[in-house]
């Protein structure tokens, strides 16, 4: 049973109301943020790859050893981070792996779940 006008509008308002109130919760709902959340973590993972060779020059000239050995350390964890995130990251056109487990189970919808419990609640005013 589809919902009526009035209804469709509420759900609108309120979707609305979410992306106005905390846009970055609303997006993340919407699923597609896997992808984008692993690539930003590789670009920062480079850049702080940047700042540790930065730092390993700036030791090396100044002769302060320390300061070139905590710029190989940022430059090595910088390094891990950049090919863990590559490897996590999801192929163009391929499903997450989480979303390849949820599959197994039917996928309803948001309107489908809205949906049904709004018939369970119209059958038990009927009911009682």
């Amino acid at each position: 049973m589809p919902l009526s006008e009035h209804e469709q509008r509420m759900l609108e308002q309120m979707e609305r109301a979410l992306y106005a109130e905390d846009p970055k919760f609303a997006s993340a709902l919407e699923g597609s943020g896997l992808r984008t959340y692993t690539r930003r973590r590789v670009y920062q993972a480079v850049a702080g790859f940047l700042v540790g060779i930065a730092l390993l020059m700036a030791g090396m000239v100044a002769k302060q050893i320390w300061v070139s050995v905590v710029g190989f350390l940022v430059m090595l964890g910088c390094a891990v981070l950049a090919v863990t995130g590559w490897r996590k990251a999801p192929k163009p056109g391929e499903q997450p792996a989480a979303a390849v487990r949820r599959q197994a189970r039917p996928k309803r919808s948001v309107m489908d779940r809205i949906e049904q419990r709004w018939q369970r609640r119209r059958d038990e005013q009927q009911g009682h």
